[in-house]
């Protein structure tokens, strides 16, 4: 049976006039050269879609073929490749004795563009008796004077070999010999290509003879070169130490492409450490020289790839790729660093710190693209370095808090929480940390830094030095006591410094008309001045002064402690107030000066009742909440206690830090578990089978090329092993089965596009004429490939498809409806379809961001969608979403809510444990867009056993919260 070809559809607009048969041979015989054109143009179109035109041939040949027209020519060798030649017996055509005649003169035309181009469509015809008479001036094409001619026959003569070899029998040394003696690059590099496909014995003789030379030849040729030893190597292991040395050579070529090809292929032909390090060194020069972002981080890519096959072999390279953090893109810098950070070791530990450092430095300097975030890259890096080695801890401490009173707000946090971590696993940094740390404490003006280290100064100051120069420094940020008073004494000051300078404005005897003020008590009173003269004020005008006066004590320059209090950052009011209490406690416990126990905890105790006071009052910018007033009244009745001593200090000595111990063992059993499964990843078992190339399968994977597997994976092939049971669940319905046609899609997702596979089954007896299926989108989708119009037969089936471009996670909405042609010319008939919506679990995957970011994240994105929470015990199914159940738990709901919605938890596992009426937990999800979705779900059991609350949904569009939100709603209802 002979094997029919397929092409490419060709859509023609349905309300285009149709060409009749008869208007088309006509064009063709009476029409000029535009005209014969456009005739030709139609008639592909019908051919491609399906209908052959037999009666046309003739035609095509008496009255296009003649023609000397190139553009014509072109459109002809189309009609050519898509026209039936042979008879239904299978016997070449008798019409195309004249086409051979035809295709052999244009073989022998003057003009080489004509001979280049007749010879490219050769390569195209799949019929031998067509091409036999051809083989004498395709052979004569190859001493053609001209590249074009030249190189176009080379690969015509390979296309005929493979199709039928008896043609050329002696192809291998016809190409061999033309190598030899062909100048033109284009040319030869051809040559070589079709001569490693159909001798190879002959390439390696021809790799060989030319070994010394290779280095020197054009870009083109070193990358077929490449590319013969890639798949040479695998099948004659021979070779492969000379292959080696030739790829080592082009790692110096001057073509940024042929470099990267040959390090490529040198860490598929070996595993040798000394050739995978030159390898990866090539493949970070390119990362640094090469301006395209992609091309960047696609070499990285090959470089991280390398590190996790070779542990331990790039070490020597992370200083190298650490000058990729020259390139501007933030993207680019935090894959260079992610790389540089799984190879830092014990020798280049100080190197890397000294870059960070001075890559710090600039951010304080420049004015880097998202700086900021740059900024918490290389603290976090930092960060690592410390904690995986103790040798650089107290550099790397002391080089931060060099720069925290230069950071801003979310940069220092980032310190601090570092600082955090580095005192509780060191015990011997501490001492000095404190020392630094509350010496800077009079410098820091954010809120949030400024109570990380007074909880540090209040978990560690242990020593009565600690704790003597603590107090020292906090009691000079907080100023003078009590604070209300002193704030009031300021406030009397200005208030006669104002008397005095009124005494300027309203001279004794003086009655101006523009104080008085209407009313009896707006009267101007007369008021004697110090100096004896008389001063004329009115409730209107003191008011205002008043205002402007308590305004200007308020603006006046204060310690920062104090300053921040008034402005009203009461949770570091209580953060101080727990602070201190356990300062008193702990220097309790160390020292035997009652005098001094006496002293501080009055002091303690003064400040903070200063703090409620000064809360409740006219100068604090906003009064102080009830939470902090409890908690501040909790150290105050803790302090004066005398009693309960030893409750009172595993409360605040012991119970604090032990949780915040927890978490940084749980933080350091993280990222064990995570190292342990990289390596065990990339471990090879004892029991692991032998792979021996010579014995394996061709078509196993381990025998595969790496180019092979890359081509595989994008062409798709790994698709055809889908389970067919998860096919058939993305079919959809878009028609009933009694309307005139059924319609069903299967929807694949593929990244960024949907396709819809969609079957029509005509229904009637009739056939439905101009059949069009069409599709239109709501939300951020784009119809980007149209289905064709056809004509559909009784009971006949046909697929067409369209692409649906997705831009973001937005709810997405695919609607549309079939049209055909009715009984007249101007009636249509439509079949409305049933819409298909976008699943947006398809671009959501789980995601982990720190604490600190999370709440940065929060704290920034604009858009929150809440979803109230009232389900029946509601538990989690494939087939029903959530449905009821008695028996389920706030961590069960959590658990099926994680599985239905694409999220990872981000609260600790450990702060999950155990069975409670009450459950909070954060948690974070990125889409394959780029966008962050964080959520915070708070629920709790009642008696009754039903699970209420909220989940609370942010992120930075509309669009993807909503979403969310709208699957958490569907799913709830459809329980119910």
């Amino acid at each position: 049976m002979t094997e029919v070809s397929s092409y490419t559809l060709v859509h023609e607009s349905s309300s285009a006039d149709q060409p009749s048969l008869q208007d088309l041979r006509f064009q063709l015989e009476k029409g000029n050269d535009p005209i014969k054109i456009e005739a030709m143009k139609r008639i592909l179109v019908i051919m491609l879609n399906g209908d052959s035109l037999p009666f046309l041939l003739m035609h095509v040949i008496r009255f296009v073929m003649p023609s000397k027209n190139k553009a014509l020519k072109k459109l002809l060798h189309f009609y050519w490749e898509i026209c039936p030649k042979l008879n239904p017996d299978g016997k070449l055509k008798q019409e195309m004795i004249l086409v051979c005649n035809a295709i052999r003169n244009d073989l022998q035309h003057p003009n080489e563009y004509i001979r280049g181009a007749t010879l490219r469509f050769l390569s195209k015809l799949k019929e031998p008796e067509l091409l036999d008479p051809l083989i004498p001036s395709v052979r004569a094409c190859l001493e053609h004077r001209h590249a074009y001619v030249r190189k176009n026959a080379v690969f015509a003569i390979y296309s005929v070999y493979t199709l039928a070899e008896h043609l050329v029998p002696d192809a291998a040394e016809l190409i061999l010999g033309f190598l030899e003696t062909e100048s033109d690059t284009a040319c030869k590099r051809n040559a070589f290509v079709v001569l490693s496909n159909i001798y190879v014995e002959g390439a390696v003789q021809y790799v060989q003879k030319n070994y010394d030379t290779i280095s020197s030849l054009d870009e083109l040729l070193q990358l077929a070169f490449i590319e013969f030893i890639r798949k040479d190597a695998g099948r004659n292991a021979a070779n492969k130490a000379r292959y080696l040395r030739l790829v080592f050579d082009l790692l110096e070529a001057s073509s940024n492409t042929v470099v990267y090809e040959a390090a490529t292929a040198l860490t598929a032909l070996t595993s040798n450490p000394v050739a995978i390090k030159a390898a990866a060194a090539k493949f970070i020069e390119l990362s640094v020289k090469e301006s395209d972002n992609n091309v960047k981080l696609i070499v990285l890519d090959r470089v991280d790839q390398l590190r996790v096959r070779n542990e331990g072999v790039l070490d020597d390279l992370t200083m190298e790729i650490l000058r990729v953090l020259s390139s501007p893109d933030i993207d680019v810098r935090r894959k260079a660093l992610d790389i540089a950070l799984e190879m830092i070791s014990s020798k280049n530990v100080q190197e890397v710190i000294l870059l960070l450092k001075k890559e710090l430095t600039k951010t304080l300097d420049q004015e880097y693209e998202k700086n900021n975030e740059y900024r918490h890259l290389l603290i976090h890096a930092i960060h690592l370095c410390a904690i995986k080695f103790a040798e650089v801890a107290s550099s790397v401490v002391e080089l931060l808090l060099d720069f925290i009173t230069g950071f801003n707000s979310s940069s220092a946090v980032d310190v601090i929480s570092f600082v955090k971590e580095v005192v509780e696993k060191f015990p011997d940094l501490r001492q000095p940390i404190l020392s630094r740390l509350v010496s800077t404490l009079g410098d820091v003006r954010s809120g949030k830094v400024s109570r990380g280290v007074l909880w540090i100064v209040g978990e560690y100051a242990s020593s009565e030095d600690d704790i003597k120069n603590s107090w020292k420094n906090i009691r000079s940020s907080i100023g003078e006591l009590p604070i209300l008073a002193a704030e009031q004494k300021l406030l009397e000051l200005a208030h006669e410094d104002g008397s005095q300078h009124e005494a300027g404005l309203f001279e004794s005897g003086e009655d101006s008309s523009n104080n008085k003020v209407n009313g009896a008590s707006n009267k101007p009173s007369r008021k004697v001045l110090p100096d004896g003269t008389y001063a004329t004020e009115s409730a209107l005008t003191s008011d205002s002064a008043a205002q402007a006066k308590l305004e200007a004590v308020k603006a006046a320059s204060k310690p920062p402690l104090r300053q921040l209090i008034l402005d009203g950052d009461y949770y570091l009011a209580s953060t101080l107030s727990s602070t201190l209490t356990k300062l008193v406690l702990r220097f309790a416990k160390n020292s035997t000066d009652d005098k001094q126990k006496n002293l501080l905890r009055a002091e303690a105790m003064l400040i903070l009742i200063s703090i409620l006071r000064v809360g409740q009052s006219q100068f604090a910018k906003a009064p102080i909440d009830e939470d902090s007033v409890d908690r501040i009244m909790s150290c105050i009745k803790s302090l004066s206690d005398l009693q309960q001593t030893e409750l009172v200090d595993e409360v605040f000595l012991q119970d604090t830090h032990a949780a915040f111990r927890a978490m940084v063992v749980a933080e350091d059993s993280k990222r064990a578990d995570k190292d342990r499964l990289e390596r065990e990843k990339n471990a090879i078992q004892i029991d692991d089978s032998l792979g021996i190339r010579q014995l394996a399968k061709k078509s196993a994977v381990e025998g595969q090329d790496e180019f092979e597997l890359d081509l595989s994976k994008a062409t798709g092939s790994e698709a055809a092993t889908a389970d067919v049971s998860s096919k058939l669940s993305k079919v959809v319905q878009l028609t009933g089965f009694s309307d005139t046609v059924y319609a069903e899609a299967y929807v694949k997702v593929h990244q960024f596009d949907i396709l819809l596979d969609v079957l029509l089954v005509n229904q009637t007896t009739e056939t439905l004429q101009n059949l069009t299926v069409e599709f239109a989108t709501l939300g951020d989708l784009k119809v980007v490939e149209k289905p064709t119009t056809q004509n559909l037969g009784p009971h006949a089936f046909y697929s067409v498809q369209a692409a649906v471009k997705v831009s973001s996670t937005d709810t997405g909405v695919i609607f549309g409806n079939i049209v055909y042609d009715g009984s007249s010319s101007t009636e249509n008939n439509i079949v409305i379809l049933n819409d298909v919506h976008v699943d947006i679990m398809d671009y959501i995957q789980p995601g982990s961001v720190t604490e600190t970011q999370f709440r940065t994240m929060w704290t920034e994105f604009e858009w929150e969608n809440k979803v109230n929470i009232n389900s029946h015990g509601a538990s989690y199914n494939k087939q029903t979403a959530w449905s009821a159940t008695s028996k389920s738990t706030l961590k069960g709901y959590l658990d099926n809510l994680v599985k239905y919605t694409n999220m990872a938890v981000l609260t600790p596992e450990n702060s999950l444990k155990g069975d409670c009426q009450f459950l909070s937990a954060n948690l974070y999800a990125r889409s394959v867009f780029g966008e962050d979705a964080l959520a915070n779900l708070s629920i709790e059991k009642e008696e009754s056993g039903n699970i209420v609350g909220h989940i609370r949904i942010r992120s930075k569009g509309q669009g993807l919260a909503l979403s969310l939100g709208d699957r958490i709603a569907a799913a709830q209802r459809q329980a119910k």
